[in-house]
This record gives structure tokens, C-alpha cells and sequence, in this order.
């Protein structure tokens, strides 16, 4: 049950059940059967008719519900006086529920964590007195300066404003060594200051900010616990009927309708109810150790199913966060190039645009005024200039469209081009660098090891970077100069599936939603795909991608191995119990314990994280060229 009032009324039907049980086993030793048989009728008849009412609940949403067998099972127990073998069933049903809550919690403690350090207040510098003042988080405003203390945790996104910090990021990228930061540099929330205390300027109010952000798809994980049943659902009917099956011929062969009732005290399904549960939780908490929110347990299933998989590349594949390395002069000079395209740029929320903006600004170039600019989606910028000029900065599809057949310079892995007109003429071309990720080759190669068979690239950069990059992370497959419309259609043309799509960008929000399975780079900051994404990497590690699919492929091998186990555990003590060898109550202890051993193999789950550290080989360079 996922609510606090579903949890409390379960643990107070379990403590009346305990109570029934212990009055029940004193009345059987002192031979008072009536008493015992009463007691027995009511414990048992409220315990049957709660679940019933949820049994019917489940049966109107449209899923088939294992706990038939239980109320078979205390019916049965209550038509043969089999009264303390049906008190026993109803408190493993009871407690069942209680065991997994107290285990799914202790899954779901890692992501528990994240919820419970995401700060509350702020000390807040009074901008005339100088005072610092204690508010709620929710209070600051964009532009208050801040004073952050020794192990405090940052209240929101802004700047530096003293000379030197030192943060813990750990709980955001997953980096374990502290970052230096200098005056002006950016700072994240929900990061932790490591030095003495220092002063910032808030950029971002609270709800904006990038811990709210992972806030939010923590909170989305915890929510959604009802898809994880899914897994078991599948055994519920097979397993019902055989149970039923042995039950039934176990009666008919011998005569002794008790042995219907013995064979189905060990067939409650209790372990095919709890393991998968449990085990997704352990998942997705193992999962959260590696900076990796997922926030459906279903995600898991799926993940561990993929089969094809396409990455995006800038900010992907590649860092993200290109410098101005080159610039081809055409029509005009090297710096009237980048003055043009600077202009321009300043509108543009492309990747790209603030290397090229920050370039111009570095070497105090005086940007020409723009009367009007458009930013044409995955093509580039139209800007008119105060002159009357036009000028295009973008794609070469896009400049050729003014300008005609254009030349196109080599690229190197990493490059890219950004192409510049005036007029109808080209004005130059800007290189920038765009570095290749450390471990994106390794996770590629993971991948492939792990069954994957269909790996590509699918971007909106030009077909000569597009293809360096993916050649020195070794990926075959490139689709480039795409648009988001675009990418969606090969995304769900590819085969085999399931198919995974990994990228960070906003245009990548629509590919991200359209795959099986969506996985955002958020990086230092979630962005637009986070939200159509079912699984949020919260670090700046390409890495976590196979990380994330080896914790899924262990998590639901995990949940198989516990249901199987249960399932032959219980059908071993069914066909004992069938030939008469089982006595009602010393099966319904046994079961007991088979429920247990459920819960701890499901368990397991929460070292999953160990492995996929253990399988990631050591970091190492990309090559360039």
C-alpha cells in the first residue's frame, strides 16, 4: 500500500490478526475449541472480506490480484478446523504487506536522501544594514545577495561573489573530489559549501533552481511504485491455477478435503508479491547512487530489455561546451566574421551561441545592432542588421540558400563548423571545438558487450562532424542535419526494440518522449528533456548510461531469481503437502519463512551499483583524428 493511511490501517489489521493468532494458539493448547472456532470466524472473516474489497478494487483497474489463493486458502482452513493454520495465513497475508513497505523503504532510502537534503532556508545580506537575515528558501529573489556558512547547503542557482569556494558536488554531479570556484563563476543548489563562508548572488528563485529540478523527479520515482508489479503480474494466473490444480487432485485422491486446504497454506504467493517490488525499489535506489533518477520502476524492465540505442552528440557524446578555435574568412575578415555572427547570436539558446557571443566580447569587438533576429529551429539565425544588411549564421543547408554551393572545410573529431553570410555572400566560417566526452567510447563498447545490437547517431550538426565524432567513439550508424520531427521518425523506424535514446538538449525533448526509453543528460542543470525523459542522469558522466542498464539487467534478473525461487520452494511444499506429509500449521510457519527469504533475495537489488562500477573500465582518452 503507498499512502501512510493504507500503511497504518494494514499494520493495525496485522496487530489485530497477531492478536487473534496468539488468543487462538493459548484457546487450541487448553482444548477450548468453540471459543477457538469463534475466534477464528471473525479474524479470519474481516481479513477476508478487507481483501476481497481490495481484490475487487484490482480486478476493476484491470489487473488480476495473487491474494485469491490466500482467501481461498483461509476459507478452506475455516471448512476443515484447520483454525490455526488459517490465523497464520491471514498474518502472513497482514504482515506480508507491513514486511514489504518496511523493505521497499529501506530500498528507497537513497532516494529518500535526495528528498530530505534539499535545503529550506537562506541567509539573506539586508542590501542597505548589511545584516544577514534567516529566510525560507521560497523567499529569495533573483538578485539577493546571499551568505552561504561552513557545510551549508546552497539554497539556489546563482554567482560568486567572493574571491574563492570550494564545493562538494557529490550529491548533484556524483563527483567525489570538491570544485575550486573564483569570483563570477556559477554555482549549483543542493550543493555543499566546503570552505569557509563566502557570499553569492541568487540568479535562479528556488522553484527554478537545479535541486528543485531533481527534486521534482524524486518525487515523480517515489510516486510510482504501481507499474513494478508488472513482472509478477504475468506469473499470477498460471500460478493460481496450478496451485488450485495440486489442491484439487490432492482432494480428489485422497478423499480428505483437509488436503485442499494444506496444499493451498503453502501456495499463497506471498514471495511473487513481494520480491518484484522490492526489487524495483532496490533498483532504482541503486540507480539514485549512481546520479541516476529513474522515475518509473517500469523503466527498469524495459532498460533491461534494449536492444537498440541512439545518442544525440552535442552535450552527449561531446562535453558541450565548445570553444572558438578557427575562423575561414570568406567575404569578409576574421573579425568582421565573428562581429557578424556575434550579433546574431545573442539570440540564439543554441549550444553553440555563447562560445561565439563570449569570443566576440573577449577580443572587444564593438557588435554591429540588430534590428530584427529569428532563430529558425535546427537551421541557424536570420538577423537584419540596423544597415539594412541580412546575415545568416547557422547550418550550410541554411547559408547555401542564399548564397549557393558553398565550400566545406575538413573537420576533425570534436569540430564544428558554424557558417556566416552577409547578403549572398559568405562571410566566413567559425571552427569550433566541441571535445568528445572521456568515457563515451567505453559506454558504447559496454553496450555492445551487453547485447546491443543497433547503436547510432542521430543530431542536427552537419554530416562531417557528425561523422568524425561518431567514428572515434565507434559508432556506425550516423544521421545527421536532422530536426527534432526527423529524429523522432528514425527513432521509431529503428529495430531491434526496445530502443534507448540518450540526449540533453531542448530540441531533443520530442525524441526523448517517442523512444521505449528516454535517458536526459541533465548535466549541471535539467533542461526541457529531463521532463520527457524516464530516466534523468544528474551528473556529467556518459558513462551512467551503461551503468543504468547494467543495474536494470541485474535488478530484474534479481526479481526473476526471487520469484522463481518462491515458486518452486511453494510448489515443492504443495506436492508434500498433497501426499498428506505437511500438516496444515507447520506449512503456514513455512511459508513464513519462504517470505522472508524472498524479501532478502530481492534485496540484493541495492548492491546492484557495485557491479556496474566494478564492469566500468578505468577512465582513458578519447583519441582525436
Amino acid at each position: 500500500m503507498s499512502s501512510t493511511g493504507e500503511f497504518l490501517r494494514n499494520r493495525k489489521l496485522m496487530m489485530f490478526v497477531l492478536a487473534g493468532l496468539a488468543t487462538g494458539v493459548m484457546l487450541w493448547l487448553t482444548g477450548a475449541e468453540m471459543a477457538l472456532g469463534v475466534t477464528a470466524y471473525l479474524v479470519l472473516g474481516i481479513v477476508i472480506v478487507i481483501t476481497a474489497i481490495d481484490m475487487f478494487k484490482d480486478l476493476m483497474r484491470g489487473h488480476w490480484g495473487l491474494d485469491i489463493l490466500a482467501v481461498i486458502a483461509m476459507i478452506a482452513t475455516l471448512a476443515v478446523q484447520e483454525y490455526v493454520a488459517g490465523l497464520i495465513i491471514a498474518l502472513m497475508l497482514t504482515g506480508g504487506e507491513a514486511l514489504e513497505d518496511l523493505a521497499a523503504r529501506r530500498a528507497s532510502r537513497e532516494l529518500d536522501q535526495l528528498l530530505s537534503r534539499a535545503p529550506a532556508f537562506a541567509g539573506r545580506i539586508h542590501p542597505v544594514t548589511g545584516e544577514v537575515e534567516r529566510i525560507a528558501i521560497e523567499e529569495v529573489k533573483v538578485g539577493d545577495e546571499l551568505l552561504v556558512r561552513s557545510s551549508e547547503i546552497l539554497p539556489v542557482d546563482g554567482v560568486l561573489l567572493s574571491n574563492h569556494a570550494t564545493i562538494d558536488e557529490s550529491s548533484v554531479t556524483g563527483e567525489p573530489v570538491p570544485v575550486n570556484y573564483h569570483a563570477g563563476d556559477p554555482l549549483l543548489s543542493g550543493t555543499v559549501n566546503s570552505t569557509t563562508s563566502f557570499t553569492m548572488r541568487a540568479q535562479k528563485v528556488a522553484a527554478d533552481s537545479n535541486y528543485a529540478s531533481i527534486v521534482r523527479l524524486v518525487e515523480e520515482a517515489v510516486d510510482s511504485r504501481a507499474p513494478m508489479v508488472r513482472l509478477a503480474d504475468r506469473y499470477a494466473v498460471p500460478f493460481t491455477i496450478v496451485s488450485l490444480l495440486i489442491a484439487g487432485f490432492a482432494w480428489f485422491l485422497s478423499g480428505d478435503p483437509v488436503r485442499f486446504a494444506e496444499v493451498l497454506v503453502v501456495a499463497t504467493p506471498c514471495p511473487l508479491l513481494i520480491a518484484t517490488p522490492v526489487a524495483f525499489m532496490g533498483g532504482m535506489s541503486s540507480a539514485a547512487k549512481l546520479n541516476v533518477i529513474i522515475k518509473d520502476g517500469g523503466v527498469l524492465e524495459v532498460l533491461a530489455r534494449v536492444r537498440a540505442v541512439a545518442f544525440d552528440k552535442t552535450g552527449t557524446l561531446t562535453e558541450g561546451k565548445a570553444d572558438v578555435v578557427e575562423i575561414h574568412p570568406a567575404a569578409r575578415t576574421v573579425d568582421e566574421t565573428l562581429q557578424l555572427a556575434a550579433a546574431a547570436e545573442q539570440y540564439s539558446v543554441h549550444v553553440f551561441a555563447d562560445p561565439i557571443v563570449a569570443s566576440a566580447r573577449t577580443q572587444q569587438l564593438e557588435l554591429p545592432e540588430v534590428v530584427t533576429a529569428d532563430e529558425v529551429a535546427t537551421n541557424g539565425v536570420l538577423a537584419s542588421l540596423a544597415d539594412g544588411t541580412s546575415v545568416r549564421v547557422g547550418k550550410p543547408s541554411f547559408i547555401e540558400e542564399v548564397t549557393g554551393p558553398i565550400d566545406r572545410p575538413v573537420l576533425s573529431a570534436g569540430e564544428t563548423a558554424v557558417y556566416v553570410s552577409v547578403g549572398d555572400e559568405l562571410a566566413g566560417v567559425i571552427i569550433l571545438s566541441d571535445p568528445i566526452r572521456e568515457q563515451s567510447a567505453d559506454t558504447v563498447s559496454r553496450l555492445r558487450r551487453a547485447g546491443v545490437a543497433e547503436i547510432a547517431m542521430v543530431t542536427g550538426d552537419i554530416t562531417s562532424t557528425a561523422e568524425s565524432v561518431a567514428h572515434a567513439v565507434d559508432i556506425q550508424t550516423v544521421h545527421a542535419e536532422t530536426t527534432p520531427q526527423t529524429k523522432v521518425r528514425i527513432v521509431q523506424a529503428m529495430r531491434p526494440r526496445p530502443v534507448l535514446m540518450v540526449g540533453d538538449g531542448i530540441n531533443d525533448a520530442p525524441v526523448l518522449a517517442a523512444a521505449d526509453v528516454g535517458v536526459a543528460m541533465a548535466g549541471r542543470g535539467a533542461t526541457v528533456a529531463s521532463e520527457s525523459a524516464a530516466a534523468v542522469i544528474t551528473s556529467n558522466d556518459i558513462a551512467r548510461v551503461a551503468d543504468v542498464a547494467y543495474v536494470s539487467r541485474r535488478t530484474v534478473q534479481i526479481a526473476l531469481q526471487s520469484i522463481w525461487m518462491g515458486i518452486i520452494i511453494s510448489v515443492g511444499l504443495m506436492l508434500v503437502a498433497a501426499f498428506g506429509y505437511l500438516p496444515a500449521v507447520v506449512g503456514a510457519l513455512l511459508q513464513e519463512i519462504v517470505d522472508l527469504v524472498a524479501i532478502l533475495s530481492a534485496l540484493r537489488a541495492l548492491r546492484a551499483h557495485r557491479g556496474a562500477r566494478r564492469e566500468s573500465p578505468a577512465r582513458r582518452e578519447v583519441p582525436v583524428g
